[in-house]
């Protein structure tokens, strides 16, 4: 037996109810949380560098979806010109899809008080 309990006494239950409705709160919340991920999955940014030269295009699972190269920056005597661009661009859309993504999820943190996020 526990400290301080006796035979044939049950503990008493401390804010039981309260428990309860707090799990039913985060499930919901989860399945908000949930929703709005699956969104942003859906969703699709697109940067650009040396002035439109490279477009990029990723999705909110942070994939590469697209890229748009224009002829006229296709020098075989530059390609790291072109590497350049294409890894700017890259970042640049990645950078903005996390952005959104933080945003998004944000709203759901921003009340909790939970350092760090």
């Amino acid at each position: 037996m526990g400290k301080g309990m006796r035979a044939g006494k049950r503990p008493k239950k401390q804010g039981g109810g309260n428990m309860q409705q707090q799990m039913q709160q985060m499930q919901a919340m989860q399945k908000q949380m949930d929703e709005v991920q699956a969104q942003i999955d859906e969703m699709e940014t697109t940067a650009t560098s040396g002035g439109g030269a490279v477009t990029v295009t990723v999705t909110g699972k942070k994939e590469l979806k697209d890229i748009q190269i224009q002829p006229e920056v296709v020098d075989p005597d530059d390609v790291e010109m072109l590497q350049d661009l294409i890894l700017t661009a890259t970042n640049e859309a990645l950078r903005q899809m996390e952005e959104i993504s933080q945003a998004e999820m944000g709203k759901f943190t921003a009340g909790l008080g939970i350092p760090g996020l």
